[in-house]
């Protein structure tokens, strides 16, 4: 809600960067991404199976399309929500990374928002 005037789409990115393990981070582990969110999207429905209409799927570390949850190997890992609002609705991208989506937003940022939520698997 509240999106900044001119707003045509959004970006979403969700990533962990405390993998493999949060006492010895290696690297940023992206869960999602998702590229010209329709900007009337107020939410995403619990084990979406559908995107709005132009919304473009990006890769996630496993190297597909679509969200995959929370499954640290050890501890307790931080999981960024990043929400971009964006003057511009971006070119099409068949499998767009984080990287080249990051690349892409530069200059179209109205807004952001961010959303962290931590997690650690039961017994560990």
């Amino acid at each position: 809600s509240d999106l900044p005037a001119g707003t045509e789409t959004l970006v979403l990115i969700v990533d962990d960067p405390d993998a493999p393990d949060p006492q010895a981070p290696q690297m940023t582990w992206v869960h999602w991404v998702l590229v010209n969110l329709p900007a009337a999207t107020t939410r995403l429905p619990e084990g979406i199976t559908a995107l709005p209409a132009g919304t473009i799927s990006g890769l996630n570390d496993w190297k597909q399309k679509g969200y995959r949850g929370p499954c640290p190997p050890i501890g307790r890992h931080r999981y960024f929500h990043k929400l971009y609002a964006l003057d511009t609705t971006l070119p099409e991208m068949s499998r767009p990374t984080k990287a080249e989506v990051e690349a892409a937003i530069q200059g179209h940022v109205l807004a952001q928002v961010h959303l962290m939520g931590t997690y650690q698997k039961s017994g560990r």
